[in-house]
């Protein structure tokens, strides 16, 4: 998949997201009512980005085993903004997205990645 002399900068696994907070509580409120009582909660699915000094590609990450499972997507990294890193308890975050773009793609770093974002 990399072109001539294109060479992995950084591979981690990390949790990719685009899913409101608010959007998360609707439906954990919903599915509690539907079900009598128990709440489900959407969960951000692990990923693997791996960055090249040209390209971002992500995999679906095995949930289980440490390891890839399929290529989900080729980004190109010119032109690609980053925001400030959000530093939380259990995770750090921070979205990248195109300059004249209102979407993103928000990922979300686990405590045992934290280090390597």
């Amino acid at each position: 998949m990399l072109e001539p002399e294109e060479q992995v900068e950084v591979a981690t696994i990390v949790h990719l997201s685009s899913v409101s907070v608010r959007w998360t509580a609707a439906f954990a409120a919903a599915s509690a009512l539907m079900s009598g009582g128990m709440a489900v909660i959407p969960v951000p699915t692990p990923m693997y980005p791996a960055m090249t000094d040209r390209r971002i590609f992500v995999f679906r990450a095995n949930p289980t085993l440490a390891r890839s499972e399929e290529h989900l997507m080729t980004i190109p990294r010119v032109g690609l903004v980053r925001s400030k890193t959000k530093e939380r308890v259990l995770n750090s975050s921070f979205v990248v997205s195109a300059p004249d773009s209102e979407q993103g793609l928000k990922i979300i770093f686990p405590l045992v990645g934290r280090k390597d974002r």
